[in-house]
């Protein structure tokens, strides 16, 4: 109101209305999120809409009474971060707060980059370490970040931001596909974003916007997956987006229609990405995107035709996704597993599913994976009309021994 917006429609209005003459398409919110943003909590706004906020009512985010939900407690956290850039941000020390620009350049400029040494140390680690080993040191350095981050301007500010975005998405990463935690993974991948905002890495933000909507997905919510979907392809055209970057948005909108049922687009959207692949881009994928390659494309295609009942196209493209996939690959190759031991509980070969099911147990043993436990329980679902079988009885013998069961429990 002092602002001059007599009413929270007219706060929204002036959002969408001042959002294209700050260079950013699609920005707007409804009275809804205002009147959340007027309660006793209100949640930290989106990167450009917090930017909106910032000009429209000339105070930073944190003076506007939002608190950026950085993974720790109100006890815990050193320090309130601001959305806004070239503003001060307040720090918070015991009960003393004092400007945070006294200590922006407190680090020295070498700590952006030392910093992003240990995230792509961790990058690399999340392919052989055990993830609940992994994932409390990826998080305790996402602390480390926040706390630094205060204290840096620049180039180092931006590294920084940088970094601490991919360490909060690979902990996303984690919590969603190895240790089966949708909802911790939801509130992470909002810290990656937010993260991503403070780099203004658009290429980022759009990777872990496509990770949100594996969570929707998942849960068969076809319309919110899609647009998370949309707001991932809106950031990837502001960024230099490689080949391999769109054909993954196209393997992540591909699996999400198969898991709400829709064979055919999955399908169009796996060939448009082979598509992509094959034409090539003058653009180099950022170090990050480890996780896709033309092989894993085949892989989801694989997965689809499965789904699709297309099997003896689905054996074909699987097996050769498994003389593809380097020896490094262990997670995708249980998932490989799990779906060639799908094809043939599919094509009533019991004793191959079974086969394939324990070569799936066996990576397990070795690199733990929850997705590709989730493969190999729905296989011995499958395999109900065969279990008394003697193969599918030693499968359960397997999958239900002390170890593993025990393991799956902790997990």
């Amino acid at each position: 109101m002092a602002a001059g917006y007599s009413s929270q429609q007219a706060l929204a209005d002036a959002i969408a209305d001042t959002a294209p003459k700050l260079g950013m398409r699609g920005v707007g919110t409804g009275v809804r999120q205002v009147r959340r943003w007027e309660s006793a909590t209100p949640p930290w706004p989106q990167p450009d809409i917090g930017r909106v906020l910032v000009h429209l009512l000339g105070q930073p985010l944190d003076e506007l009474g939002f608190t950026p939900p950085w993974g720790m407690s109100d006890a815990q956290r050193p320090v309130h971060l601001s959305r806004h850039l070239g503003v001060g941000v307040v720090a918070t020390v015991g009960p003393t707060a004092v400007p945070s620009q006294a200590c922006a350049d407190s680090q020295p400029a070498s700590v952006g980059f030392d910093f992003k040494t240990v995230t792509a140390s961790h990058r690399r680690l999340y392919w052989s370490v055990a993830p609940a080993t992994l994932h409390p040191a990826v998080l305790g350095h996402t602390r480390l970040g926040c706390s630094l981050l205060p204290q840096t301007n620049g180039s180092c500010r931006h590294v920084l931001a940088a970094a601490l975005a991919e360490s909060y998405l690979l902990a996303g990463r984690i919590e969603f596909f190895d240790l089966r935690q949708p909802d911790q993974a939801s509130e992470t991948l909002l810290h990656a974003l937010q993260a991503a905002g403070e780099a203004d890495d658009h290429l980022l933000g759009s990777a872990v916007l496509a990770h949100t909507a594996f969570i929707p997905g998942w849960a068969a919510r076809r319309d919110e997956a899609v647009e998370r979907l949309v707001a991932a392809r809106a950031y990837a055209r502001r960024g230099p987006a490689s080949a391999e970057f769109w054909a993954w948005l196209d393997a992540v909108e591909a699996e999400c229609e198969t898991r709400c049922g829709d064979m055919r687009t999955a399908l169009h959207l796996i060939r448009h990405g082979e598509d992509v692949l094959a034409a090539g881009s003058e653009h180099r994928s950022p170090e990050w995107l480890d996780w896709f390659d033309e092989t894993r494309l085949a892989a989801f295609k694989g997965n689809t035709q499965l789904k699709a009942g297309h099997l003896p196209q689905a054996r074909e493209t699987l097996l050769h996704v498994l003389d593809q996939l380097p020896a490094t690959s262990a997670k995708q190759r249980t998932v490989v597993f799990g779906d060639l031991a799908a094809v043939e509980a599919a094509a009533s070969n019991p004793e191959k599913a079974c086969a394939y099911a324990g070569r799936a147990l066996d990576q397990l043993g070795a690199t733990w994976y929850a997705t590709g436990m989730d493969r190999v329980r729905e296989v011995r679902r499958a395999l109900g009309p065969w279990q008394h079988e003697r193969c599918v009885r030693d499968l359960d013998d397997r999958l239900y021994d002390w170890g593993t069961t025990v393991s799956a429990l902790q997990r």
